[in-house]
């Protein structure tokens, strides 16, 4: 269209000598070349094209704010809730269960065709005081974990269709260990099938999320088990074991929080081989670049190109695997990230937008490696 366009603003020139060619092409719409198209395309129309998953973590009080709920529902094909899904606001009381905040997410979803992914049936933190102190036995603490499981994923089911099942379960402070929790060990929930000694209440609450829903994908989600590490390793032989003895597991999340620019991506892509290796499923649950901040929370622009690169490897890492289904951010906006509080201000602008809602180099990095993908 557009080489007619020319044809035409030079015959007209060539009768009118003093008519200008470029006031005609401004009067006569051009249509956009495929290359110009394929540019204004979002991350979820790109990921669309070859049916990976592309996500975020959300919070309901903010889809009320226009910018905000129009930027989900155009960049994302998948959504997380990212706290109200927790035990303390999910199951606030022993014989209470409040869905309203995350009836919301899953509405939006619904309207906005978009999966939902659901965080987290069971974790150490976010605990309900009536939980944590109340002082429950084994079999107590087993019945309460139980109906807690089977209300909330029978609540969703058919609605989420994948769930981080138990999270970070492993200790930071001694890798490769489990870490201690009213679940594991205080009192803890008891031991039953053939798990290793501490691992049991992992196998039950997987089998207990299957039986609630038996077409929910069950995901393990982990920090700092991105790279090949003790604690990815011991993650890995968990993983193994469950996979032998058919417990009900079908991915592994690695949250991939990157606190500062060097990641260790060949060791990220080999970790990820090894695990898809294992026939689960690999998705990056929470993925965040974080990077040095001014006063105003501005970082630099050199920084924020070193950030997009992070983005851009880890991103092919996970593409190159046809096991590594999904990348989801931790948030998708620098507004509401959780970076700053909790580096005190020190670090921020670890996502894929900027605090109005612009896209980032980041952002760019990120739907070039889909579109790589896609083989443009």
């Amino acid at each position: 269209m557009k080489w007619r366009v020319m044809i035409l603003a030079l015959s007209v020139t060539a009768v009118y000598p003093g008519f200008s060619s470029e006031i005609l092409m401004e009067w006569i719409p051009v249509k956009s070349t495929p290359a110009q198209l394929l540019h204004e395309q979002s991350l979820r129309d790109t990921a669309n094209v070859s049916g990976f998953l592309i996500g975020t973590a959300v919070r309901p009080a903010q889809l009320s704010e226009a910018a905000y709920s129009s930027t989900l529902a155009r960049e994302f094909n998948m959504v997380e809730p990212e706290d109200v899904l927790k035990w303390e606001t999910i199951h606030p009381a022993p014989q209470s269960f409040d869905f309203s905040q995350g009836d919301q997410i899953v509405d939006f979803a619904s309207r906005h065709d978009m999966r939902v992914r659901g965080h987290t049936l069971v974790w150490h933190q976010q605990n309900p005081k009536w939980l944590t102190g109340g002082k429950y036995s084994s079999i107590e603490l087993a019945q309460i974990l139980e109906n807690h499981i089977k209300t909330v994923v029978g609540h969703y089911r058919g609605r989420i269709f994948a769930w981080d099942v138990v999270n970070e379960a492993f200790d930071e402070l001694h890798p490769g260990e489990l870490r201690s929790t009213i679940w594991r060990d205080q009192p803890g929930i008891g031991a039953t099938g053939g798990s290793a000694p501490g691992y049991s209440y992992i196998e039950r609450c997987f089998r207990w999320a299957h039986e609630a829903d038996p077409q929910a994908l069950l995901f393990y989600n982990e920090a700092e088990a991105e790279t090949i590490n003790p604690k990815s390793d011991a993650v890995y032989a968990m993983v193994r074991d469950f996979r032998h003895r058919g417990v009900p597991i079908d991915g592994v999340g690695f949250q991939m929080h990157i606190p500062n620019l060097r990641a260790d991506v060949a060791s990220i892509s080999a970790n990820i081989s090894r695990f898809t290796a294992l026939g689960v499923q690999v998705q990056i649950t929470e993925m965040d670049v974080a990077l040095p901040v001014d006063a105003e929370g501005n970082p630099r622009s050199d920084d924020l190109q070193a950030q997009a690169n992070i983005y851009r490897e880890i991103a092919q890492a996970c593409l190159s695997r046809s096991g590594c289904t999904a990348i989801q951010t931790w948030g998708f906006t620098d507004k509401y990230s959780w970076i700053g509080s909790h580096s005190r201000k020190t670090k921020g602008a670890a996502l894929l937008f900027d605090r109005n809602f612009q896209p980032k180099p980041a952002y760019e990095a990120l739907r070039n490696a889909l579109e790589t993908k896609n083989g443009r």
